[in-house]
């Protein structure tokens, strides 16, 4: 295995500095200046050859791979690198102010992208922070704060991915010339033999993100790789360290990357006061059976933490947020076997004509429930349970499942009740 060369990247980008403007003394550096040192050819053949990450392809083509700072990433670049592509990394920058506290989220920081760079350094490929907080900002955060203050649960990192990673910055990759964005989510990409592209769960059940990359359309499809598909956690963990990789045993983020130490409430709090002003908690009868303590720390099917009591256990039904009025019920009054989703969208690209039966989820990595999809108007459906969940939080996504395959998916709107 021979070094990757560097090579000449388009000027029609404007891109900022590595150190995103920081000064080398305000931001130093943590991570050695030299690439380490690299496996032997034998041994890297030998450690590749163990794992699924598929034939060396790249024939030089141009790849640009979204790098967060964290291992997934990481070894997206190096497994891309090792098939033969020439790889450009590139740090989305999209939020990043401190709280009250002085803390920081962990994907977005400064430390973030210089491990990122750190790791572009390790294996010899380009690297470039891209600035996309406006972007971010207006249709990740505002559209989080604004569901909230509608009653309705967002998913942000679903919004994440249609709207910045695989809309603008595809366009960005596209106009470096690239032929292909790479990033390090758990899912597979596969194309049949009338070169139409489908959407996979991961081989790994417990890091499967095919949920939130429902909105892939052919176009976008065509486009991306998933280098991580088929490999497990662990597997991505070993060619970390077999590569000397900086970010090898880097622990994932695990929440909401944007709000921090912080919580979720707490965040939308500080953009919308309002929404903790307390208020009644009522029956589906309209009686008076306590008081919430802000809509805002509440959600569709929640029981915990009610604060009333009954013979029977209470659970969310719904957020009258002009009442400001958190209305709850028994299991019984959960009842429902169909739901109505908007802004559905199928991977294939055509809109159907008839129902389709499949496996419905509602939640990230939740249950399965066998369903049959009921097209309206383009964009619009009603699902049809057989056994149906018990509660859905509009605001979430219900995913269509085939066997292994995501057929699409959309917004719960609202859930239609016996």
């Amino acid at each position: 295995m021979t070094a990757t060369k560097r090579f000449n990247i388009p000027t029609v980008l404007t891109l900022t500095p590595a150190t995103d403007g920081a000064d080398e003394a305000a931001c130093p550096i943590r991570r050695p200046l030299e690439p380490l040192p690299r496996l032997s050819p034998e041994q890297a053949r030998e450690l590749i050859s163990r794992y699924d990450v598929g034939p060396i392809d790249g024939n030089g083509r141009l790849v640009v791979v979204a790098m967060s700072g964290g291992v997934d990433s990481a070894v997206t670049a190096l497994v891309l690198r090792e098939r033969g592509y020439k790889v450009v990394g590139m740090n989305m920058r999209l939020f990043n102010p401190p709280d009250e506290h002085g803390h920081i989220n962990p994907c977005c920081s400064l430390e973030a992208m210089e491990d990122a760079r750190a790791t572009c350094r390790a294996i010899d490929i380009p690297f470039y922070p891209l600035a996309m907080q406006q972007e971010f900002e207006e249709l990740v955060i505002d559209k989080f704060v604004d569901e909230y203050a509608n009653g309705r649960t967002p998913n942000p990192c679903l919004e994440c991915n249609r709207h910045v990673k695989f809309k603008h910055l595809i366009a960005r990759a596209k106009q470096l010339g690239a032929d292909h964005l790479a990033t390090g989510h758990y899912a597979r990409i596969e194309a049949d033999a009338d070169g139409v592209y489908h959407l996979y769960q991961a081989v790994d059940d417990r890091k499967d993100q095919s949920y939130v990359l429902h909105t892939m359309s052919q176009e976008q499809l065509r486009f991306l790789l998933f280098p991580l598909g088929r490999l497990r956690k662990p597997e991505v963990r070993e060619l970390a360290h077999g590569f000397g990789l900086p970010v090898a045993d880097k622990p994932e983020s695990q929440d909401i990357c944007f709000v921090g130490k912080g919580s979720y409430a707490q965040f939308v709090a500080a953009r919308r006061p309002g929404l903790t002003d307390p208020g009644e908690i009522v029956s589906t009868s309209g009686e008076v059976l306590g008081q919430h303590r802000g809509l805002l720390h509440y959600t569709v099917g929640q029981r915990k933490g009610l604060g009333i009591a009954g013979p029977e256990p209470h659970f969310v039904l719904r957020l009258d947020t002009k009442a400001n009025r958190l209305v709850v019920g028994t299991r019984a009054d959960m009842a429902f076997s169909r739901l109505m989703a908007s802004g559905v969208t199928l991977t294939a690209d055509h809109w159907p004509t008839e129902p389709f039966d499949c496996a419905a989820v509602v939640r990230y990595r939740g249950t399965r429930y066998a369903a049959t999809v009921e097209p309206l108007e383009p964009g619009k459906v009603r699902v049809h349970f057989a056994e149906a969940p018990t509660a859905v939080a509009p605001g979430q996504a219900v995913v269509f499942y085939r066997d292994e395959e995501v057929l699409g998916g959309g917004t719960i709107a609202s859930a239609e009740y016996e």
